[in-house]
């Protein structure tokens, strides 16, 4: 049983992206980490198909006192994560609040109507822009480019398990990854796994990648809440 503490009980975390990114793997994979720590884990996967191209997003509700709701109520995630830049905005948009953190690869996945010209995407400056408005602190990653070398882009979810786990938001380990990856998959594939892992930690390790909203860094120095 684990004894750490949560920084929210429960601690709402959303995984997002698009259909044939992996995220519900992803999902999967830190509630079953955090469940062989001794956390109670509801996952509840919400709006669209996990078809390829489409939206999906997985709502992770994590506990040391018992199973809530699988729907985070509006407002009220305490950290996004997400494979797509333009999926990191809708979430935002409906579960944002000024404390939320984020962490986004920001490899743009367009959809048929952006390719036929009927729609335009933002660029990726206009993005940021807009996630570092509405959170507290954000990490920006380019988890495809690392994955297509590792020998496939979907790696790019592994990798943002990697990230979410060096942040410390939540008490999630290499050690109990490893175990997980080992129970779901062929030995053969575990070393990649790991190595991907380590790479979305090293991002967040790195620094650069994270921006602070100083307003909201501010507002929460001036109620105590940080140091």
């Amino acid at each position: 049983m684990n004894q750490a503490n949560l920084k929210h009980d429960p601690y709402n975390l959303i995984i997002t992206g698009v259909g044939g990114q992996g995220n519900v793997l992803a999902s999967r994979m830190v509630g079953d980490m955090l469940s062989r720590l001794g956390f109670d884990i509801t996952i509840g996967e919400t709006f669209g198909a996990s078809q390829r191209g489409g939206s999906v997003m997985s709502h992770l509700r994590i506990s040391q006192k018992g199973s809530y709701s699988p729907q985070i109520p509006m407002g009220r995630a305490h950290m996004i994560v997400s494979l797509e830049p333009a999926e990191t905005l809708r979430v935002l948009r409906a579960y944002g609040n000024r404390q939320v953190k984020v962490i986004t690869n920001m490899r743009p996945v367009r959809s048929i109507s952006v390719i036929s010209g009927e729609q335009t995407y933002p660029a990726p400056e206009t993005i940021m822009g807009w996630i570092r408005d509405f959170s507290e602190s954000a990490w920006f990653l380019d988890t495809t480019e690392t994955a297509v070398r590792l020998g496939n882009p979907i790696f790019g979810n592994v990798m943002l398990v990697g990230a979410l786990a060096r942040t410390g938001e939540l008490p999630l380990d290499r050690d109990t990854f490893e175990a997980v990856v080992r129970s779901r998959m062929p030995a053969s594939k575990v070393p990649v796994n790991m190595e991907a892992f380590d790479a979305g930690g090293a991002m967040i390790e790195d620094g650069r990648a994270r921006i602070t909203n100083p307003f909201y860094r501010d507002l929460m120095q001036a109620c105590g809440q940080i140091g």
